[in-house]
């Protein structure tokens, strides 16, 4: 039997509940940069309200190395598939709760407008908490599953959750855009998102207890018990490891909430294109991003992980000398090409991930290894990046802000090469 036929619901299970993950982690991205800076932070100026939601989106990031370290502990000692369904179901209460929260102007009528931010930040920092341990966990539920040989394109499944999350989310706020008026939408269209992720979530949490633990942590079980602290371990005989998959992941990250968030505020803000429009282009684009996925995990295959990655990190350097220029052009075909470019890109330097990370760590605490050197990149590349890239646009920068792709591909080019297979894992 083909192994992706005879292994269709380890596949499903990584790839469903990552969509999941990803859909609610893009929805509030979306909102970030198209409806949360006036409802929920006043300020004088509509681009120091954008800066305010998109540094609250940015709280996931933080929040995520904090999560990694709690759901990789269990996930190290306990298990993989529990650990899922728990990250799961923490990422989908966070979001569903969004959905209900009062806006600045509400609270303001009681004198406490400055409770809405707090309690949008909070369940911000609840929705990373639950993906700190999502991605880890489910890039191990496919690679400790695959066969010799196929570890690349099983490790893509996760990954491929990314893009059918972002058209899940964008395309449904484009479908409000163009059924709702402007009023409407920022009244109550925006919480239809958030509120249909309980559905989701429903869906994921199905799929995954149907699924069993993977073989590899029953076989590292059998042999040793788990460390009473993975996260001392792994600290204390691999910290190169993290340090060198941190950088390996800034990349990715970099690309994604460049080409998107940041895109899509500087698109519907300075640049002046329609929300629908540019939701349009993102989604469109977003299609280049799976099959740079694909491409990357059948090659990774073939020749190396480390080889794709690097081959990605330096196309990153490249990219973000001409991001700019593409985005700015006043052309929106350009713009298309522009991003279709920088998420083809980004599938080489996304794709090889979930099979280059575990090759640092041995079982033991492989977990707590990856989604540690997962997130704590994220921090860099999905937070400050955005977030430095806003404040060069508002500055009157922007034409300088894709240099900030070079330096991230730069780093990632450094971490790869730096990076030593763990012996467990040779």
């Amino acid at each position: 039997m083909h192994p992706i036929r005879q292994n269709a619901r380890i596949l499903t299970a990584s790839l469903v509940g990552t969509a999941v993950e990803f859909y609610d982690f893009y929805i509030y991205a979306t909102a970030a940069a198209l409806v949360f800076g006036p409802l929920f932070f006043p300020a004088g100026s509509a681009a120091a309200q954008t800066l305010f939601a998109l540094m609250s989106f940015g709280i996931a990031f933080i929040a995520r190395p904090v999560g990694a370290i709690a759901f990789g502990h269990f996930g190290d000692r306990v298990g993989r598939k529990s650990t899922l369904v728990a990250s799961l179901m923490l990422m989908g209460g966070s979001t569903l709760l969004i959905a209900f929260l009062p806006t600045y102007a509400q609270m303001e009528a009681y004198g406490v407008g400055w409770v809405a931010p707090l309690l949008l930040c909070i369940l911000r920092f609840g929705q990373g908490f639950g993906l700190g341990g999502e991605w880890g966990g489910a890039a191990l539920l496919a690679v400790e599953n695959a066969p010799r040989g196929w570890e690349s394109r099983f490790g893509a499944a996760p990954q491929l959750g990314a893009p059918v999350g972002f058209l899940a989310a964008n395309g449904l706020f484009l479908v409000l855009g163009l059924c709702l008026t402007e009023a409407d939408f920022a009244a109550w269209g925006w919480r239809v998102p958030f509120l249909a992720s309980a559905v989701l979530v429903v869906i994921g949490l199905w799929v995954r207890l149907r699924i069993g633990e993977t073989a590899a942590f029953q076989e590292a079980l059998a042999h040793e018990p788990p460390p009473a602290v993975p996260l001392a371990r792994l600290l204390s005989h691999h910290l190169g490891g993290v340090l060198a998959g941190s950088a390996g992941v800034i990349a990715c990250f970099a690309i994604f909430y460049l080409a998107t968030a940041f895109a899509l505020a500087q698109g519907t803000g300075t640049l002046g294109y329609s929300r629908e429009t540019f939701l349009s282009v993102q989604l469109a684009a977003n299609s280049f991003l799976a099959v740079g996925i694909v491409l990357a995990a059948i090659q990774s295959d073939r020749t190396s992980p480390r080889r794709v990655l690097l081959l990605g990190a330096g196309a990153t350097v490249v990219l973000g000398l001409v991001f700019s220029a593409g985005l700015n052009s006043g052309s929106l075909p350009l713009v298309f090409l522009t991003l279709a470019a920088a998420l083809l890109v980004m599938g080489y330097v996304y794709g090889p991930l979930g099979s280059w990370l575990p090759t640092l760590y041995p079982v033991s605490v492989r977990y707590s290894g990856i989604s540690m050197a997962f997130n704590a990149g994220g921090i860099i590349g999905g937070a400050v990046t955005p977030v430095m890239a806003q404040i060069m646009a508002a500055e009157g920068w922007g034409a300088q802000a894709g240099l900030l792709l070079s330096a991230a591909g730069v780093v990632t080019l450094v971490g790869v090469s730096l990076a030593r297979r763990s012996a467990a894992a040779r």
